[in-house]
């Protein structure tokens, strides 16, 4: 790689323009994030495709809102438009974690400081150029646009938020993966199209009055959804809208979606088609310099730059329509694929870095195991309005061969360069059973659950089943905790027969919307009996865009309008969130009192049986203490617990 010069990196600031000799920009982007000029840092990737238009192009990096906004007209006004993002993630997830405490590290940030991306940073950002420009068209993106394109419940502030092109005042919306229709926006605007014409792009949202004429399009049908101003007094009517939300965001012939907020109306566009191979190659191929810039060099490493820096994506988009993940909700239940032979110019590209040392951190997405992912005949998927593919069961249309992903690992581990590639990436370990995965060719997946298990993991396989009550698995859009154990099953085979010594690590999550405190007992007993300690879990935080964040906000199911419970209280939360720990001593005379409490001594057996106590009590000085790694299998247990799930009595 040859030595980098200041003028490789996008500008940001006057002396970096006028080192690429400009006297003037055709657009400005500001971002929450720090300026990383990689593939996988969207500001980048917008701001490297705006310039392969031929448009000049400087990036604003967490501009100060806390002084004299100069940050914001040092620049100087574009020519076409200011771009603005959050960043990657929704600013209210980067600056607080689930019980709403300030978190002590941001991972876009150089050192991991904190205090330089505004809570809302979008919305600020937004405000700010409009009032200081107010004729210039201001274009939001990214993550937290994305997902607050509509009337949104924001946990933070505990309250339903209307579209955040009201809240911004920002001139229009793009939602999702922004290349395409950013293409052709500037397409427009340098044909000399007026901005407040280009209102039917694809993918794109605008706020317009509501006396003014809604713009024609013979291709599109329509669909209306309760206001705002309804949502807020009816939470029933709110959840009812999502259900349009989600399945016209899914679809590849969508309808049109129009909600009136006070005197205005939003009209959000269909999306663009997924991707072609070709398409998302030349994203990934743009001229990066996959570096930080260099005013960074004496503030101290960007975590979350530093953790994929030797990493490579290989597809977008995830067909799992899990009820609390938003990856679909902005990437698409359709699977865009990049070709390997663009997959490996990019390994050798990271191999030929000079501090690469041969180690690839991951060859991953949104999930692992998805990619080439497609129907099977295309005619079916284009009528298709289901949110997952693989929920309740895997459509029967979906070609899950995992063929093109294990030839695609080999392919990339026979570089001379690199000594071992790892999957970080989460893997859907249900498509890799054949009794779930009904239509895949077992052999395949086998194949492909030995390769990863022998090349490709480091001491532990992270999956994440997430819960093991059938109910709350169902609400989540998960298959039956019964794969999870079919899986292991496989994995104990493999570890065995190949003398590995692998950890299989479970993720799981607590409060999650139908999830009740036997709930969380039973998935303490049934992964204890397993032979499982828990460390790493997670609380459900509701963030926007997604099913149970509207269950948890309004108390009704999108899709079936009946009430479902949810702990919302930070006792009921800390309650669930305890059986999770129930090794720990602080934790025991509640879970003692608890199950007496609920009738389940079964589950106290199980959890705190009386000789283990008792062991525990009279054990000599200096016996090792008990752990359950070598606890017998839960399915070669001669009784097992009857892990059944009674529901509350109200």
């Amino acid at each position: 790689m040859s030595e980098l010069k200041l003028s490789d990196w996008l500008p940001t600031t006057n002396k970096e323009v006028k080192i690429r000799g400009w006297d003037e920009l055709d657009v400005i982007l500001f971002s929450g994030d720090a300026y990383v000029d990689h593939p996988t840092f969207g500001p980048a990737v917008i701001g490297r495709l705006l310039e392969s238009f031929g448009l000049r192009v400087a990036i604003v990096p967490q501009p100060s809102v806390t002084d004299n906004l100069q940050d914001f007209v040092k620049l100087g006004a574009p020519k076409l438009f200011f771009g603005v993002t959050g960043g990657c993630m929704d600013p209210m997830i980067s600056n607080y974690n689930a019980n709403k405490k300030r978190r002590d590290k941001d991972a876009y940030t150089p050192n991991g400081d904190i205090g330089f991306r505004p809570d809302y940073a979008t919305t600020v950002y937004s405000k700010i150029l409009k009032e200081k420009w107010p004729d210039v068209p201001v274009l939001l993106g990214g993550i937290e646009a994305s997902l607050r394109r509509v009337t949104h419940y924001d946990y933070w502030s505990d309250a339903l938020m209307p579209s955040i092109l009201e809240s911004s005042k920002a001139d229009m919306l793009v939602y999702g993966m922004g290349e395409q229709p950013l293409k052709e926006v500037v397409r427009l605007m340098q044909k000399g199209v007026p901005f407040s014409s280009i209102t039917t792009i694809k993918q794109t949202a605008v706020l317009l009055n509501k006396d003014a004429k809604i713009p024609k399009n013979s291709n599109w049908e329509d669909v209306e959804i309760a206001s705002h101003e309804i949502c807020l007094e009816d939470k029933k009517k709110y959840a009812s809208n999502f259900k349009v939300i989600e399945q016209e965001s899914n679809k590849l012939a969508a309808r049109r979606i129009f909600q009136n907020v006070g005197d205005k109306t939003l009209m959000i566009n269909p999306p663009y088609p997924t991707m072609t191979e070709d398409e998302i190659d030349a994203s990934f191929e743009l001229p990066y310099t996959r570096l930080p810039h260099p005013k960074y060099n004496k503030r101290g490493p960007i975590p979350a730059f530093e953790m994929i820096k030797f990493s490579i994506n290989i597809h977008r988009g995830c067909f799992g329509g899990c009820s609390f993940c938003t990856i679909s909700a902005h990437q698409g239940k359709f699977i865009a694929s990049r070709s390997q032979e663009s997959i490996l110019r990019e390994v050798d590209t990271v191999a030929n870095m000079p501090d690469f040392k041969g180690y690839l951190s991951d060859i991953g997405g949104p999930s692992a195991n998805m990619y080439k992912m497609k129907g099977k005949v295309q005619s079916i998927c284009d009528k298709c309005v289901a949110p997952s593919c693989i929920s309740p069961v895997i459509c029967s249309n979906l070609d899950t061969s995992h063929k093109p992903l294990t030839e695609l690992y080999k392919a990339v581990d026979s570089h001379p360069k690199v000594k071992k590639s790892f999957i970080g990436s989460g893997i859907r370990h249900d498509m890799l059973v054949p009794e779930f995965n009904k239509n895949a060719d077992p052999k395949e997946l086998d194949d492909y659950t030995e390769e990863v298990m022998t090349k490709h993991v480091s001491g532990r396989l992270k999956v994440a089943p997430e819960h093991t009550s059938d109910p709350v698995l169902k609400l989540m859009r998960k298959p039956s905790f019964k794969y999870f154990h079919k899986f292991k099953e496989r994995f104990d085979k493999i570890n065995v027969a190949k003398g590995l010594k692998l950890q299989l690590i479970p993720y799981f999550i607590s409060n999650h919307p139908a999830c009740e405190v036997e709930d969380m007992a039973n998935l303490a007993a049934e992964t204890k009996d397993m032979g499982f300690q828990l460390e790493q879990v997670q609380g459900f935080t509701p963030t926007p865009m997604t099913v149970a964040t509207v269950i948890y906000y309004s108390g009704y199911h999108p899709y079936t309008l009946k009430k479902v419970n949810t702990p919302i209280t930070r006792k009921e939360k800390d309650e669930q969130h305890r059986f999770f720990f129930w090794y720990k001593d602080e934790n025991k005379a509640w879970i003692k009192k608890t199950l007496n409490k609920l009738g389940r001594q079964d589950l106290l057996d199980v959890l705190l049986p009386e000789k283990d106590e008792k062991w525990r009590k009279n054990k000599p000085s200096g016996e090792a203490k008990h752990t359950f790694d070598d606890a017998v299998p839960f399915n070669q247990r001669k009784t097992k617990a009857k892990f059944k799930s009674k529901k509350r009595r109200r």
